[in-house]
């Protein structure tokens, strides 16, 4: 083992704006050998979400950020290929939170022992995973979509957008995308059954949206912001619940001065009853247990589809994150680093 390289992806600059390859660089180190109750992983599969942008940046938020010359934080699918802990042996295969790299240390903590036989292990890091999750909790517990509701989600064709629109349906809510471009369009509508989708590269996307929303919305799952929240927002309904797990289109831009719109926003807060609700998925842990059996279900029975989108090289991580920012991924982002189980 002692002979064996770590390839990684550290942090090299903090963004100004958008992300560029210049903000990461590619280091290769001896893989160290685990201690006593340690264990050695060799990553088999990277998550790659959009949250990830947020810990480039050195700001107060939720997390600590990664800092710099550290390693890229993401979830893994690994393998344990050297075991000194009394609840792994080798051979192992575990959902961990390793980062941009190839091989890991772990003292055990927070992993999570995964069967190949179940589901196949990707799914672990996104529709059975905290993707999956977080349309799950978000939905369920903020957005409460009752039956002849209309659930409007963007990001439709992704890991946590694709989720919400079927989980809504299975509810008895009317599912409404918003992807981009006709391919994504046509697999939201097709392949997932969401009840409408639309185009938010269209000219006419607002008006579009309001065609596919003749009753107006009840829940809009945000994941987006931007444009797309400024067509949504004149369509919320009275009593319009609105969970917020993400706002991708704003992540790469920097501060200035301009319109403030946010005493316009808190009125019809006011006037309309709404509920908006900022929310990360791990406040919601006690509900992975029904989440996990419930997801689990509609994947075996049909009723949820998935698509996953796989990289192959840890050193095309960079590359893929960029394209993800810009909407090119189609399905849950993954980084092939070594061989399938």
């Amino acid at each position: 083992m002692s002979a064996q390289t770590n390839t990684r992806i550290v942090l090299a600059a903090r963004p100004q704006g958008r992300p560029k390859p210049g903000d990461f660089r590619i280091e290769t180190v001896e893989v160290v050998e685990p201690a006593e109750d340690e264990v050695l992983l060799q990553i088999l599969y990277l998550s790659l979400d959009p949250y990830m942008r947020g810990r480039m940046n050195d700001a107060k938020s939720y997390a600590k950020p990664v800092a710099i010359d550290g390693v890229m934080e993401g979830g893994t699918v690994a393998r344990v290929v050297r075991s000194r802990h009394a609840g792994f042996a080798e051979g192992d295969l575990v959902l961990s939170h390793s980062g941009w790299q190839s091989f890991a240390l772990s003292d055990g903590v927070g992993l999570r022992k995964l069967d190949p036989a179940a589901a196949p292990v990707t799914t672990a890091l996104g529709v059975l995973g905290m993707p999956g999750f977080t349309a799950y909790a978000g939905l369920l517990t903020i957005g409460q979509p009752k039956p002849g509701e209309t659930v409007v989600v963007a990001a439709a064709s992704g890991a946590v957008g694709s989720a919400v629109g079927q989980i809504a349906r299975i509810k008895g809510a009317r599912a409404v995308g918003i992807a981009g471009g006709a391919d994504k369009c046509a697999f939201v509508r097709q392949e997932l059954g969401f009840d409408a989708v639309v185009d938010h590269r269209a000219d006419d996307f607002a008006a579009q949206l309001k065609a596919a929303c003749p009753d107006g919305i009840d829940v809009y799952f945000e994941n987006v912001g931007g444009p797309v929240w400024d067509a949504v927002f004149p369509l919320l309904n009275d009593f319009a619940r609105v969970p917020v797990c993400g706002l991708i289109a704003q992540y790469n831009v920097i501060a200035e001065s301009g319109i403030d719109r946010l005493p316009t926003l808190m009125q019809q807060v006011l006037h309309r009853s709404l509920t908006i609700r900022g929310f990360i998925q791990r406040e919601f842990v006690d509900q992975r247990p029904a989440f996990y059996r419930d997801m689990a279900d509609w994947i075996a029975s049909g009723r949820v589809r998935y698509r996953e989108d796989i990289v192959d090289g840890i050193e095309n991580a960079p590359r893929a994150f960029l394209g993800l920012l810009e909407g090119k991924n189609f399905g849950k982002l993954i980084v092939r680093v070594a061989g399938s189980p």
